[in-house]
């Protein structure tokens, strides 16, 4: 084995303990939550068996202001100190509370028993759990007990009990506070991260749907339109073909080509949609204000005689306005085809302002609207789309007595909000 791959190998394992070093408090952790009695059992019988044990082995004689205590005092201290521990993390002001005689007993009779630290265990999980307020009766219930043996054993008493317990107490509390400020550190941490994926997700969704919803625009103002000219097409030559067949081929060749073109920009639109192979953006469907002559002559083609008239001077317009003025005209022509009745005419006018706001108006001579216009995708596209420029979008029918269905867009300068 070379060197480089002894070190990789090495590397390998370091990072292995220390994903298992990692992992091993959590999984201590999941396990307490699960079975709490457990570890509380658990602690409480080990500060048990060190209590007994430090009593067992004289090792309070070495800290004792009184040699004499009955061995009866010694072992019921040591029980009073540290049973209570198995409701440390439930009630650990009561458990404080329930040492405190005990702490008083040890204290006045001159035992000294070292017992009486595990009083801090309970101050940890009272800093740690429960509001810091409740650390200063705490502070009370430890040291307060300490104070008729300090007086009454006066030699040294000060240093053997009341030091450690002060000592214990502000470190113990001190440590349950950095725990708990760590914990809750990283609580906020992991919340932030939930929200944090969770607005992720959410802004996924949306930009899913809007790009749905434009996807659908576009499907619906290319297929509409020329499924719209193509019926036109089909119905004249009909028409024409028993009088005039020549007339009936020039209409199957507009369809053919009416056709083609649908099936160019379907195609394109698709090539856009596509992960593997990303189309550039120039094969986007992207029709221009140059594009208009066009859309105009395919629907003279369909049977619909449109009038086109400019106003003022043309100004330069950005891609995204031009392609909104082109789909509003060919879904206003769209829905003049579909609904307008045989003998209607349309008529467009586009206005430059010298503001630099542009202006698109049609107007047709046939039926009016219908319920089924009003409550289309078409208009609700239109709209979206007038919306994104801030622009306005008036259209409905022609008020009483008159005819036809008109429709007005607005785009303001392009600098304005």
């Amino acid at each position: 084995m070379t060197g480089q791959q002894t070190r990789d190998a090495h590397g390998t394992d370091t990072a292995a303990l220390t994903g298992r070093l990692h992992h091993l408090p959590a999984s201590v952790r999941l396990f307490d939550r699960r079975k709490p009695y457990v570890w509380d059992v658990t602690v409480t019988l080990f500060w048990v068996a060190a209590a007994l044990t430090d009593y067992a082995s004289s090792g309070w004689r070495r800290t004792a202001q009184n040699l004499d205590v009955p061995d009866t005092h010694l072992v019921v201290l040591s029980l009073g100190f540290t049973l209570p521990l198995l409701w440390r993390r439930r009630h650990p002001l009561a458990v404080l509370l329930a040492t405190a005689p005990f702490a008083l007993l040890n204290s006045w009779s001159g035992a000294i028993l070292q017992a009486h630290l595990v009083q801090l265990v309970p101050v940890f999980s009272l800093a740690l759990h429960r509001p810091l307020r409740r650390l200063v009766p705490a502070s009370l219930i430890v040291v307060l007990p300490l104070v008729p043996g300090a007086l009454r054993h006066p030699l040294a008493a000060w240093d053997a009990a009341m030091g450690p317990a002060l000592w214990g107490f502000t470190l113990t509390a001190l440590l349950g506070i950095a725990v708990r400020s760590r914990r809750d550190h990283l609580a906020s941490l992991e919340d932030r991260a939930r929200r944090l994926e969770s607005e992720r997700d959410q802004q996924a969704r949306l930009a899913a749907a809007t790009e749905r919803t434009r996807i659908a625009r576009e499907m619906h103002d290319i297929i509409g339109h020329n499924l719209s000219v193509i019926t036109g097409l089909a119905d004249g030559g009909r028409y024409a073909a028993a009088q005039s067949p020549e007339r009936a081929a020039q209409a199957l060749t507009a369809i053919g080509d009416t056709s083609r073109q649908a099936l160019t920009e379907l195609r394109r639109l698709l090539d856009v949609l596509r992960d593997d192979e990303p189309a550039p953006a120039d094969l986007a469907p992207q029709p221009a204000l140059a594009d208009l002559d066009r859309l105009l002559d395919g629907v003279r083609r369909a049977g619909l005689p449109v009038r086109a008239t400019v106003e003022g001077e043309p100004t330069t317009l950005s891609p995204g306005r031009q392609l909104t003025l082109y789909r509003v005209l060919q879904e206003a022509l769209t829905n003049t085809l579909k609904h307008a009745g045989p003998d209607a005419t349309a008529s467009v006018t586009l206005s430059y302002a010298p503001s630099g706001a542009v202006t698109l108006t049609v107007t047709d001579t046939g039926r009016g609207g219908t319920p089924a216009v009003n409550d289309g995708r078409g208009l609700t596209g239109m709209r979206e789309r007038t919306a994104l420029y801030g622009g306005t979008l008036e259209a409905g029918p022609h008020p009483h007595p008159g005819r036809g269905w008109h429709v007005h867009l607005r785009l303001p300068e392009e600098s304005a909000p």
